[in-house]
């Protein structure tokens, strides 16, 4: 939401078309689309949200033909909310921020702070809309897949990964 004094965001409807692995950076990316197909997004993920992802994406037909509920959606509906869109927000330093937006019994709209991957699982999950603010298009129809900061940047960001999901047992494998 906007700080006192700043203009309130425009967003532009968008659905989650697709789904790839981004053959430079070498990260998973979702890709959204407007409803006319003019305008895309993409949206870079880790490989460990590329599984939930993935799953829920292929398996969103036999997910719906099912009885089981994740914890939010039973939460959710338990103090008798409703999920209400799915909000991509900002992209900052090459990270987006995004949100979830519920009623409550009383009509009140309540913003919940999600990480992306998580926005684009509801996205699925709810048959929601991504509503992506305009800043966001902005910037993601600058990003130039070739700029030697970018790939930089996704080299760095994919070392981080490497390490975050590295087995400390394989530590003495690797030459120095």
């Amino acid at each position: 939401m906007p700080e006192k004094g700043e203009k309130e965001p425009m967003y532009v409807e968008m659905k989650v078309f697709g789904f790839a692995m981004d053959a430079i950076a070498q990260m998973p990316v979702i890709i959204l689309k407007d409803p006319e197909e003019k305008l895309a997004v993409p949206v870079w993920i880790n490989a460990s949200e590329s599984v939930s992802f993935a799953a829920q994406f292929v398996g969103r037909e036999m997910s719906a033909r099912t009885a089981r509920r994740d914890v939010f959606t039973a939460l959710i509906e338990h103090l008798g909310m409703t999920v209400v869109g799915i909000y991509v927000e900002s992209l900052r330093d090459g990270i987006f921020t995004a949100s979830v937006r519920v009623v409550d019994g009383a009509a009140e709209e309540i913003r919940l702070e999600v990480h992306v991957a998580e926005a684009m699982l509801f996205s699925l999950k709810y048959r929601l809309p991504v509503w992506v603010s305009d800043e966001v298009l902005g910037q993601a129809s600058k990003l130039d897949m070739n700029e030697e900061g970018f790939v930089r940047e996704n080299n760095a960001r994919r070392f981080v990964d490497f390490l975050d999901h590295m087995d400390p047992a394989a530590m003495g494998k690797y030459p120095m």
